[in-house]
């Protein structure tokens, strides 16, 4: 029986929310700068959550004092993904977050409507290797968008495909411009992380093992 909520929807981010892939775009990052004569702590590299490709590549260089052309920063940017790419190829289902694989079949059991909403161009590759594509009834990531978060564009792209309105949403972001582009996209949004940093947020849980259908209809109790 479908369970009767005020949410129809739930659109999440990928990194840091359904898997850690964070930890390889770091390795990756950090080789690079590496290659450049620099070092890119993991500290430097929280500054990168949720942003794009090319502008963190223009962080990372800022961080080194490196200044290029924009055709030696597309050839870097390739190779860092490459890079990428070859750690991410070797990921299963061992690399799925606490709580995330059950509470995504809670929401599909309830009748609620699941959608992706990643800047990742490599989301289908990370969702193929842990075997989640089935959970999804629309998947938006980097190669639909054309914006970056805090843009809302990709939020708003998995709304149209889920044929549900914006209000009818909610986003589950780990990063400050994930959450801010669930606000411009008029959803209510829930952080996955720390308080200080998604204070903007709904409401924080510190993982996806708070989270139930349950709990989802307590935050946002039906009017």
């Amino acid at each position: 029986m479908t369970l009767h909520t005020p949410i129809r929807a739930c659109l999440f981010d990928l990194d840091g929310v359904l898997v850690d892939t964070a930890k390889y775009h770091y390795l990756a990052w950090k080789r690079l700068a590496e290659e450049l004569g620099f070092n890119f702590t993991e500290q430097d590299n929280e500054r990168l959550k949720g942003v794009s490709r090319m502008a963190s590549l223009d962080i990372l260089l800022e961080v080194g004092g490196v200044t290029l052309d924009d055709e030696t920063k597309l050839a870097l940017a390739d190779k860092k993904n490459s890079w990428y790419v070859d750690y991410i190829s070797h990921m299963d289902e061992s690399e799925i977050l606490p709580g995330a694989l059950t509470f995504l079949k809670e929401l599909k059991a309830s009748g609620t409507l699941v959608a992706l909403g990643s800047a990742s161009k490599n989301a289908m590759t990370i969702l193929n290797n842990t075997n989640m594509v089935t959970y999804f009834d629309a998947i938006i990531d980097g190669t639909k968008t054309a914006s970056a978060k805090p843009d809302p564009e990709v939020f708003l792209l998995g709304a149209k495909e889920l044929n549900v309105s914006p209000s009818e949403c909610v986003v589950f972001e780990d990063a400050e411009a994930g959450i801010e582009a669930a606000i411009r996209a008029g959803m209510r949004s829930i952080g996955v992380g720390s308080r200080d940093t998604l204070g903007r947020a709904d409401e924080v849980v510190s993982s996806l093992q708070e989270m139930s259908v349950s709990r989802l209809m307590d935050i946002f109790p039906a009017r």
